[in-house]
């Protein structure tokens, strides 16, 4: 797997862009995105600006925002998400050393990841997993978004992770809601048949939309082996949140990965174990996106990929994948 530095031309105005990063994954990335691999490559160097969220569970989020203006940020509002905010990335440090993160007023954390609660939707008096859940982010907005009404549990296997998913739901205020388990995620559906409503599975994966091109560390590990190291595990995973929705009950599958194997392939492969079973189901996003592959490496994928959706990355966003299945 080179490491050499390669050469991505934009044929519209001939730039030329050199990247540390492995060759494949460049080349994997122009297979996929086309022209827009310019542009998602020039992402992937530090954040720019730094989303913010407002936590609604510790009170007025007006006036998080009046303190995080009175520390100096310079804020942004989101448009589709009343209770985001984002930040140049230079304040950062402003914020995580403020009372307000100590105090669980304000979480800081990507647009993109808020998108997901958003997708999946879930209701007050719903039974709702978070089964990849660590380190709560997301947790947090099923919780807001629920109003702290039904049944809320959260899943991690890996203690470190495990103690920190508590210690940041504790912090930003929701008490004994949510419950909390340090098992295999790949377990649960055995475990739990049929109990949830709803599931939120953002698997673990490769993390290529937060590779930084300044930093070898970040994505010296990438290559074929851990690519389908990754599926494995995550075609598992979403079998297994499968097997603990109700029928009619959904899930919601994302990733932070541009690679098929990790997304439109995942998913294909569940439709085909589960046919007759499950369906995938439009997603509307707030923000510009594309619909998942229908075909890769030559081979012809089934068509209702088109409904799942990869976000591409912009100053205020990482790239993101989405797939919303429901059980029939």
């Amino acid at each position: 797997m080179a490491l050499a530095p390669r050469v991505l031309r934009r044929d519209d105005d001939s730039i030329t862009l050199y990247w540390m990063l492995p060759s494949e994954f460049v080349e994997r990335l122009k297979l996929i995105h086309g022209v827009e691999a310019t542009t998602i490559l020039a992402q992937l160097r530090p954040a720019a600006r730094v989303g913010i969220w407002l936590n609604p569970l510790r009170g007025d989020v007006s006036e998080a925002r009046a303190a995080l203006a009175v520390l100096g940020c310079e804020l942004t509002a989101c448009p589709w998400h009343p209770q985001a905010v984002s930040i140049p990335a230079d304040q950062k440090s402003l914020v995580t050393t403020s009372p307000l993160v100590a105090s669980g007023e304000v979480y800081v954390q990507g647009w993109s990841s808020m998108l997901a609660p958003l997708v999946l939707a879930p209701q007050p008096s719903e039974t709702v997993l978070d089964l990849a859940a660590a380190p709560g982010g997301k947790t947090l907005h099923l919780a807001a978004r629920m109003q702290l009404d039904g049944v809320l549990s959260a899943v991690e296997p890996v203690r470190t992770r495990f103690f920190t998913l508590k210690e940041n739901l504790q912090r930003c205020g929701v008490g004994q809601f949510v419950k909390t388990y340090q098992v295999d995620g790949r377990d649960v559906g055995r475990k739990t048949p049929e109990r949830f409503d709803a599931v939120l599975l953002d698997a673990p994966c490769t993390s290529e939309a937060r590779f930084n091109v300044d930093d070898p560390e970040s994505y010296s590990f990438w290559g074929p082996r851990k690519l389908a190291e990754a599926s494995r595990k995550q075609k598992a995973l979403l079998r297994s949140a499968l097997d603990a929705t109700k029928p009619g009950g959904r899930v919601l599958y994302c990733t932070c990965a541009f690679s098929p194997e990790e997304n439109e392939l995942v998913v294909a492969h569940t439709l085909k174990r589960l046919a007759g079973k499950i369906e995938l189901m439009p997603i509307e996003l707030p923000i510009d996106s594309r619909p998942g592959l229908t075909s890769w490496s030559g081979k012809e994928l089934p068509s209702e990929l088109a409904l799942t959706r990869r976000v591409i990355p912009s100053v205020e966003l990482t790239g993101f994948y989405l797939a919303l299945v429901r059980k029939m």
